[in-house]
């Protein structure tokens, strides 16, 4: 527990019991006996504070399907220390973990995650500039920096202007949209090595492509990323992201809760078009479907459960293969 900067030893055994009352799945899955797996969650507390450790955190409230069951453990660091300390402790307990920003491109399984989920989104908000240069953390969602952009009069940003992950997460699947992505104006980023070191990667050395990065194939930690931007007047910049941003609520299904664009786009073809001349818009299981406004999208039309989802997906990629001989390749990242 955290007070005034200092941090207090629970001694009262009823508390302690409190730290592990869990359903079964953190006392099922985490390493070791009922004293490790309590060290773990007192270690937890100990580094980011007993309000920012959360048991059985249900992942529908964290993901912009809206869908997915309770982690084991829900942690928000603050700090780069903090988070390099969650990540040392996890992996010394032997417990998985995962990174998560704004959850935009995540299908989380009904029954949850069995480890520790660490969210970047709430802790590590910061902006900072430096002439045209933006230093963003990477629970900045794209949407904040390409309106703080915009209003300094800065370029570059207008093609992230509805793209709903954070500047982490764009930076691990080099996110794009309208012609323009991450790897156009991105300068560096900071990032946690797997050895726990921090280091200042270059943008030429993070093998940017469609849809991928070093940081993603190395298992890189995003804390911030620098972009590289141009001065420009406001009222261009802001036309030019009211464009887009027309353009995108007139094609996509923004009333409906998705994780975007559901497949790659594969070499040749657009995964939409295949998904319609499949024939397969509107096609629906359970509570998920197929978007009758943008075929390239499977939406949670309401109640919608992961099993849901993933049997929309299976079906669209078994159809589209059998009419036309191309497998779609899921964009959507799946946990648990």
């Amino acid at each position: 527990m955290r007070m005034n900067g200092c941090l207090l030893a629970y001694t009262d055994t009823t508390l302690l019991r409190n730290l592990v009352r869990t359903k079964g799945s953190v006392r099922d899955t985490m390493a070791g006996d009922d004293r490790e797996r309590t060290e773990l969650i007192w270690q937890l507390r100990q580094i980011v504070g007993e309000d920012n450790v959360a048991l059985d955190e249900p992942m529908s409230k964290h993901t912009t399907f809206e869908i997915g069951g309770p982690a084991d453990l829900f942690v928000v660091p603050e700090t780069t220390e903090e988070v390099r300390d969650v990540v040392a402790a996890c992996r010394q307990a032997k417990v998985p973990y995962f990174i998560l920003g704004n959850g935009s491109d995540l299908l989380v399984s009904d029954d949850g995650y069995r480890g520790v989920v660490v969210c970047l989104a709430d802790g590590f908000t910061n902006v900072s500039i430096d002439g045209s240069e933006m230093t963003c953390q990477a629970g900045v969602s794209l949407r904040e920096a390409s309106e703080m952009a915009c209003e300094l009069g800065l370029t570059g940003l207008e093609f992230a202007c509805g793209i709903p992950g954070s500047v982490g997460g764009a930076c691990f699947m080099n996110a794009g949209a309208y012609d323009g992505c991450i790897a156009d104006v991105l300068k560096n980023v900071r990032v946690i090595m797997p050895d726990g070191s921090v280091e200042t990667i270059a943008v030429d050395d993070l093998a940017l492509g469609y849809r991928k990065s070093r940081i993603r194939d190395d298992d890189l930690i995003v804390l911030s990323a620098t972009f590289a931007l141009r001065e420009g007047k406001p009222d261009v910049i802001r036309a030019r992201m009211d464009e887009l941003t027309y353009k995108r609520e007139s094609k996509q299904p923004l009333d409906k809760p998705s994780a975007g664009s559901t497949f790659k786009r594969p070499e040749g073809y657009f995964a939409g078009k295949l998904i319609s001349d499949a024939g397969l818009q509107g096609y629906k299981s359970g509570g998920a479907g197929v978007s009758k406004k943008h075929a390239g999208f499977v939406v949670n039309l309401g109640g919608a459960t992961a099993a849901d989802v993933h049997t929309v997906i299976a079906h669209v990629q078994d159809e589209v293969e059998r009419q036309f001989g191309v497998r779609l390749e899921p964009e959507v990242r799946f946990l648990g």
